[in-house]
């Protein structure tokens, strides 16, 4: 009932329902309380999502550690690192909360932003005291803040006490976070010293057999004063240096994609189907993400359509709101509305509250309020809370246009969720209603 009324936008109704199960000493799950408070802060409300975190110990809930990190999270996308730091003093001990190195990571990766790498590297080590054990995403947001501020002799001891924790078995996953360093020492100039770390990571963390480490050919890497094509040898060495597998392909190409290296994520592509493996469905995400992010819609489309028709690519609501994505971007809302359509055809592959919200925003961004507002109606029919910016967009277009009706429509719905309106929409709606009023009177005038 939590989840129905906050996927609904009924805010207040859903405090009340927490309130009775809390009077009731119902057993409470975990995802209940993450729901809720994700609910709370996709509202703007994040003192009132705090509150119920703060309160969780006087419901019947065993566990909630998830809630934790969910909140911990949201404090820390606020930039208030001084409050996130407070909130994890106060409840990492909690017995509630039974692993403490998702939390941990939050807190670095939210250091490492604010080029804090020294500091995120003092937590890094009070994993052992906190009885932690750091997992490949501790590497991975440590070493990319570490090369990131340019601290490459950190990054070379991170890597050193990776090779005896997580790479005992020489996982291919692992390729990520040598890229990561191997390709800041290339862009600062560092290519000998590149070479030498590859060479250990070959031997060490990636455990590749003796006969392939001696056919690997990098002479053309000491040679070459192109960095990136430098770079680019360097990751080929990598990928056929290890045990190929799944995981090493997936890991490597979706760091490409997300770099906007995409030329080279579609080598990686092309060369794992020739080794009979099946790219992921994440790697489908990211090859679509990373093209729309060059404009190339078209490409996007045809590369997935092909696949999905192929069979080498199942289709999901991620892949979709991927593609709206890129058409809203282009400026053709229409046609990514008609694949709201194709969408609703495909089985297990359902239009969730992103995709209306993608509609909608991208709609209004063509001035399309009409289409829009009729979209957003589709979203709330199919139990959908539409979030304060699809709302405010909305509203400030239908006044634009002179649909004030409608505008205060969506302004009531809005405030009944719980939702605050900016300033923006007020402004915007009193200027509406002003324009209207002063056409009337210039018709009264000129009616004499």
């Amino acid at each position: 009932m939590i989840n129905i009324l906050g996927n609904s936008g009924r805010i207040l109704e859903m405090k009340q329902v927490i309130d009775q199960m809390k009077d009731d000493s119902c057993v409470c799950k975990d995802s209940v309380f993450v729901d809720a408070i994700r609910t709370f802060a996709s509202a703007g409300m994040v003192n009132e999502a705090l509150n119920l975190f703060n309160s969780i110990p006087q419901f019947n809930c065993v566990n909630f550690t998830e809630s934790f990190n969910t909140i911990l999270g949201i404090v820390l996308k606020e930039s208030d690192f001084k409050a996130a730091y407070q909130l994890f003093s106060d409840n990492c001990w909690r017995l509630e909360v039974k692993s403490r190195v998702k939390s941990l990571n939050l807190l670095m990766e939210g250091l490492c932003q604010f080029k804090k790498s020294d500091l995120a590297l003092n937590i890094f080590h009070e994993m052992d005291f906190q009885g932690c054990y750091p997992d490949r995403e501790s590497y991975i947001i440590l070493m990319k803040g570490l090369c990131d501020d340019g601290r490459l002799d950190e990054a070379i001891h991170l890597l050193y006490s990776m090779f005896w924790r997580i790479s005992q078995k020489g996982s291919g996953e692992d390729i990520v976070i040598y890229h990561i360093l191997l390709d800041a020492f290339c862009d600062d100039g560092k290519v000998e010293e590149a070479l030498e770390i590859l060479g250990k990571v070959l031997r060490k963390g990636l455990k590749a057999p003796k006969s392939r480490r001696q056919r690997l050919i990098l002479s053309k890497c000491k040679d070459g004063e192109d960095s990136e094509d430098t770079k680019r040898l360097i990751n080929e060495a990598l990928i056929r240096g290890g045990v190929p597998s799944l995981g090493s392909y997936s890991a490597m190409a979706i760091d490409l994609y997300n770099e906007g290296r995409v030329d080279e994520g579609d080598k990686l592509f092309d060369e794992m189907r020739k080794r009979g493996f099946f790219p992921s469905l994440p790697m489908h995400e990211a090859k679509a993400a990373a093209l729309s992010k060059k404009g190339r819609v078209s490409v996007v489309i045809k590369v997935i359509e092909e696949d999905i028709n192929e069979g080498t690519c199942v289709s999901s609501v991620g892949l979709y709101n991927t593609i709206l994505k890129c058409l809203c971007n282009a400026g053709d809302s229409e046609l990514a509305v008609g694949y709201l359509k194709k969408m609703a055809k495909q089985v297990g592959c359902v239009a969730n509250k992103e995709t209306y919200s993608i509609l909608v925003i991208g709609l209004c961004k063509d001035g399309k309020y009409n289409e829009a507002s009729q979209v957003l109606e589709w979203m709330q029919i199919k139990s959908h809370r539409p979030g304060a910016e699809t709302y405010n967009g909305l509203i400030k277009g239908l006044c634009l246009i002179g649909r004030q009706y409608e505008a205060v429509m969506w302004l009531e719905a809005m405030v009944s969720q719980g939702m605050v309106p900016a300033l923006l929409i007020w402004n915007s709606l009193v200027a509406s209603v002003c324009c209207k009023m002063s056409d009337r009177e210039m018709f009264r005038l000129s009616s004499f």
